[in-house]
């Protein structure tokens, strides 16, 4: 197998194992155990709390002591047999204890994987820029599959999703072993401070205006992703409490119906050298915030029946949502910040948005939903997005209010897909 094929197959494992739970833990959760919606969103925050900590450890570790593949297959391999163990638990607290273990395994993975890719395709002299995406791609590929899988075989309300997980992760733990070689590069000074060597130098960012703004509504966007994380496929899934709609399609599989926007996702890609050279970085990311408007107010209104295109479309346009203040956002930092501090800048971003706004959008929203949107034990979905919407709305009006950037055309250039 050629070395592309090889990271290919990295990939795709990387992201079935995610896919495999992830979307579906809420069926899980609600439908099988039975357990509330408060304790639920302390489930999600611990990929916020896992993204905040492990990643810099990990990248610490990988710099000076370990080879970066046989760190990332160790994890990955604990990772799995800790999933393995997780249809035992009976308590909401044991869960959250068992699923943030096996988060602290698998989220700085995701940075692992990438360092990994661009490590072997530079010693085998291949043109990263040109070569990684089609490579990344199978990773969303790999994710929707797994959500099918889960889906069709009956077990999205199951435990046996865990164990689908574990195994593909264990097989991705032995698989890193045989990879090429990412021995460590010993990058870090030898006489470099603790808070340099974890990147927290960057925190003096928050002393400029403008990307401690943007900081901050990155964290807010953050907790949006993770709102339809949570909730999407439950809220699909509960259309089979009502008569009319508990044989349909979209009740039934409700899991194949969200992978669109997984699908979605890798399209929009497409799009954004388009949108950034003719409207600018702050437009694509206001065009961002208008998407996760539609995406909630959609789900709203949508239906199995007449509403069904808006459920589709809600999925479509989450491919917008998501990719555009990602992909914008990140060439934001690249082109405000210096060089010195611009890979810890990245992780700061990162942090802010899969780390702190991930803790945000679960928490909360969990104690929202149990205490202000559910009686005997049914869910007012309709209200839950409206006001998801809302949330939205007004984060894009003050984005669009407080956020002064200027577009600059020869930024849009640096843009890497």
């Amino acid at each position: 197998m050629n070395i592309k094929n090889r990271l290919i197959l990295m990939s795709f494992l990387q992201f079935f194992v995610w896919g495999a739970w992830l979307i579906t833990v809420g069926n899980y959760w609600f439908a099988t155990k039975q357990w509330k919606a408060d304790d639920f969103g302390a489930i999600f925050s611990t990929l916020g709390l896992s993204s905040i900590f492990m990643p810099a450890l990990t990248g610490i570790i990988a710099d000076k002591y370990l080879n970066a593949e046989k760190l990332y297959g160790i994890l990955h391999i604990i990772g799995g047999l800790l999933l393995c163990y997780i249809p035992q638990v009976e308590s909401p607290a044991s869960f959250f204890w068992i699923i943030l273990s096996a988060m602290l395994c698998y989220m700085p993975t995701l940075s692992l994987s990438n360092s990994i890719a661009y490590n072997i395709l530079k010693n085998n002299k291949f043109d990263v820029v040109k070569v990684f995406p089609p490579i990344r791609v199978w990773g969303t590929i790999g994710f929707i599959i797994a959500m099918w899988i889960t889906n069709i075989s009956g077990n999205k309300a199951s435990a046996n999703m865990f164990y689908i997980a574990a195994i593909a992760a264990v097989t991705l733990g032995i698989y890193s072993f045989f990879l090429p070689k990412c021995p460590p590069q010993k990058l870090i000074s030898k006489n470099a401070t603790l808070v340099q060597k974890l990147g927290l130098d960057a925190f003096k960012l928050f002393g400029t205006y403008k990307i401690a703004l943007f900081l901050i509504f990155s964290m807010f966007l953050g907790a949006a992703l993770q709102l339809t994380n949570m909730y999407g496929d439950t809220f699909l899934s509960d259309f089979s409490k009502i008569p009319e709609y508990s044989n349909s399609f979209v009740a039934k599989y409700s899991t194949i119906i969200m992978s669109i926007s997984q699908i979605s996702e890798t399209l929009f890609i497409l799009a954004i050298p388009f949108f950034l050279k003719r409207f600018g970085i702050k437009q694509v990311m206001l065009i961002s915030m208008v998407a996760w408007v539609l995406r909630f107010a959609l789900f709203a209104y949508g239906d199995p029946s007449g509403g069904l295109w808006m459920i589709i479309l809600s999925c479509v346009v989450y491919g917008m949502a998501f990719d555009f203040f990602n992909i914008s956002g990140s060439l934001f930092i690249e082109t405000s910040t210096d060089n010195s501090i611009r890979s810890s800048a990245q992780g700061l971003f990162m942090m802010m948005t899969n780390g702190f706004g991930a803790v945000l959008g679960s928490s909360i929203s969990g104690y929202v939903i149990d205490h202000y949107f559910t009686l005997n034990g049914n869910k007012d979905w309709h209200a839950i997005w409206i006001y998801f919407a809302i949330y939205a709305l007004i984060i894009a009006i003050a984005f669009a209010v407080l956020f002064k950037h200027k577009h600059q055309p020869e930024d849009i250039e640096n843009v890497i897909l």
